[in-house]
């Protein structure tokens, strides 16, 4: 396994362009981000420019990664949640698992998914901005971009993350599986 990916809601203001594209399955509006993280906690891949009513799959269906996956420029896997179709280079639970195996697949693939959720909320409490950008999409983007390049240099330099915001009070916050 060379990383884990999930999406990201980022809030943003109502844009005054396609206001309907960016509310989520939440009924709120934002950014949806696809992070790929390693082991690390580094974010070796970022998606930062689809509305937030863009599912999962779609994200990673339309980028350049899953197009160089998909012609063996890598070598391993990627884990994903069940928001993503299960590939030979994606690897996601079984939706019904059977006794045995395919339970003890779903709850390694559960454990090692952690890492991603871990780095989210650790890329979130570092850049309290990213609670609700007030800026247009576009801005958005670009400053979703910028906290992702400043996590890794903090998490590489072995900053002190601070404590995770209590997300179990927070309505826009996704639990794991």
């Amino acid at each position: 396994v060379i990383g884990c990916t999930d999406g990201t809601h980022i809030p943003v203001i109502a844009p005054s362009v396609n206001e309907g594209d960016y509310v989520n399955r939440k009924s709120f509006h934002s950014i949806n981000v696809q992070i790929i993280c390693d082991a690390a906690n580094i974010i070796t891949n970022v998606e930062a420019k689809w509305p937030g009513s863009v599912h999962d799959s779609q994200i990673f269906r339309e980028c350049t990664l899953s197009t160089k996956f998909g012609h063996g420029e890598f070598t391993g896997y990627l884990l994903g949640d069940r928001g993503y179709p299960c590939l030979p280079y994606l690897l996601t639970p079984y939706p019904d698992p059977e006794p045995g195996p395919q339970q003890r697949y779903n709850l390694a693939n559960c454990r090692t998914r952690a890492r991603i959720e871990m780095t989210i909320g650790m890329l979130k409490a570092r850049f309290q901005c990213l609670q609700r950008l007030r800026v247009t999409p576009e801005r958005a983007c670009d400053i979703i971009v910028a906290c992702v390049i400043l996590h890794n240099i903090a998490t590489i330099r072995g900053e002190h993350c601070p404590s995770e915001p209590n997300i179990s009070s927070d309505p826009n916050h996704e639990h794991p599986d």
